[in-house]
C-alpha cells in the first residue's frame, strides 16, 4: 500500500521484508548446498594450479560459496529488519548486504557462465584430467580415477544449470530487498 509521497507503508514494508528475507534464506542455502556439492563430487580432484580452466574453475566455485553466505547474511538481516523497522543501522546493514549479495550474484553468475562454456569448449576434457586411462590388450579400457567418470561431464554440468537459475533469483530478490531498503532510507 502506498501513502500519499509514493512509499510503502510500514506494515507494507514488514511483510514484503519478511518474504523477501525468508526467500533470500531459503535460496542462499540452496546455492551454498548446490556449490558444495560441485566441489565435492568434481572440482576437488580436478583443481591444478598448473591449468588455468581447472583454476577458474575453482576461484568461481569458491565466489559462489561465498556469494552464497552474503544471500543468507542479507535474508537474515531482512528478516531482523522486517521486525524492527526503526534502526538506521540495521537499513544500513541490509543495504549493504543486499548491494554485496546482488553484486556477488552476478558475478558469479557470469563466472559460471564462463565455466560453462571453457567445459562445452573442451568437451569436459579439464574435468577428466585427473583419471588415467589404460588400455590392456584383449581387457576392456580400465579406468582409474578419484571419482565416478561415467557421468562427471553431465552431473557437473546439471549441477552448473541449477546454480544458473538459482544466481538469477538470488540477483532479483537481492535487488528487490535493496530496493526496499533505499524506500525505508527515503534515498
Amino acid at each position: 500500500v502506498l501513502s500519499a509521497s509514493g512509499h510503502l507503508d510500514p506494515g507494507s514494508h514488514q511483510r514484503v521484508l519478511m518474504k523477501t528475507g525468508l526467500i533470500l534464506l531459503i535460496i542462499g542455502h540452496l546455492s551454498f548446498i548446490t556449490g558444495a556439492l560441485v566441489h565435492g563430487t568434481v572440482l576437488r580432484f580436478v583443481v591444478s594450479p598448473r591449468d588455468a580452466i581447472s583454476l577458474q574453475y575453482a576461484v568461481t566455485n569458491t565466489a559462489s560459496i561465498i556469494s552464497a553466505l552474503l544471500t543468507i547474511s542479507c535474508g537474515i538481516a531482512a528478516l531482523m529488519l522486517s521486525r524492527y523497522l526503526s534502526p538506521a543501522a540495521l537499513k544500513w546493514a541490509v543495504f549493504t548486504l543486499s548491494a554485496s549479495s546482488s553484486l556477488g550474484c552476478l558475478s558469479c553468475l557470469l563466472g559460471l557462465a564462463v565455466s560453462i562454456g571453457l567445459t562445452l569448449g573442451s568437451q569436459g576434457r579439464v574435468l577428466l584430467a585427473p583419471c588415467t586411462f589404460a588400455n590392456v590388450a584383449l581387457a576392456p579400457v580400465s579406468r582409474e580415477c578419484p571419482f565416478d567418470p561415467t557421468r562427471v561431464y553431465s552431473s557437473t554440468l546439471s549441477l552448473w544449470a541449477i546454480s544458473l537459475l538459482l544466481y538469477s533469483m538470488e540477483i532479483f530478490f537481492s535487488i528487490r530487498c535493496f530496493l526496499l531498503t533505499i524506500d525505508l532510507l527515503r534515498l
